[in-house]
């Protein structure tokens, strides 16, 4: 017999990869995504810009309405001339802008004023990072036409004025509840206090809620110090001034004009 070899096993079939591999989309589209960052930046810009001449020229608009002057030019010395005002002592690289200066009749008296926007920054470190944020508020200053007129302070109360109160003596109260619940008063002539803050001025602060009112070394500045007012609301706050200042007692008025008060 003959012997036969074996058979060889049929050769085994041939094997592919199962897995599919796709390449990263990333390189393809990230000049993509800096074109489009770098377009948002641009219309972010040209916005800003836009909003910023539409506001320069409303506010120079009002100017000449009011009969005041206008520089959109920024004032680095507007901190020092009103250093006595706290409002423009925060933070640093302050400075003021968009403003309005002359004079103006306010309770039938010729007053210097100026108004407009003020900015500062704060910057803040945590010890592993530096943040700093920008704020910019509008803000009235009125030069009063008195010899020497008392510091006083009236603006809403806060919190910490309350739990201070268990403290501190400065906050002056008044027959009117509600006015002494609603507004910090300060002065360090009470009697003058007492004497501006009649009743009808509380009613008049209880019904129109104005921003704070400071008056220190004979200058009067009104400001909420969080936002920027638009022209229609320097308006409303020019004219809560006049207000305010009209309301004064005629005796008030004449003992601060009285030759003694020089």
């Amino acid at each position: 017999m003959i012997a036969l070899a074996p058979s060889s096993p049929p050769p085994a079939p041939a094997q592919f990869p199962t897995t599919l591999v796709l390449a990263d989309p990333a390189p393809a589209f990230a000049p993509l995504i800096v074109l489009a960052v770098i377009g948002i930046v641009i219309v972010a810009a040209v916005f800003g810009h836009r909003q910023a001449k539409a506001r320069r020229e409303a506010l120079a608009a009002l100017a000449d309405e009011l009969g005041l002057a206008f520089s959109p030019a920024r004032d680095r010395d507007h901190d020092e001339q009103y250093a006595h005002f706290e409002i423009f002592r925060r933070g640093h690289s302050r400075s003021a802008w968009n403003t309005l200066s002359g004079t103006a009749t306010l309770a039938g008296h010729p007053c210097r004023v100026k108004l407009g926007d003020f900015t500062y920054k704060v910057t803040r470190h945590n010890g592993k990072t530096t943040t700093t944020t920008t704020h910019n508020f509008s803000y009235l200053i009125a030069h009063l036409p008195f010899r020497s007129v008392p510091d006083l302070l009236i603006r809403p109360e806060h919190l910490f004025d309350k739990i201070g109160g268990v403290f501190s003596d400065k906050d002056i109260d008044f027959e009117s509840d509600d006015f002494s619940r609603r507004f910090f008063v300060a002065s360090p002539d009470r009697r003058f206090a007492y004497a501006v803050c009649h009743p009808r001025m509380m009613e008049f602060f209880l019904s129109t809620s104005p921003p704070a009112v400071d008056i220190e070394h004979g200058r009067l500045c009104l400001a909420e110090g969080a936002r920027r007012w638009s022209p229609d609301q320097f308006r409303e706050q020019f004219a809560w001034l006049n207000a305010f200042l009209t309301r004064w007692p005629d005796h008030v008025v004449a003992d601060l004009t009285a030759p003694h008060r020089a």
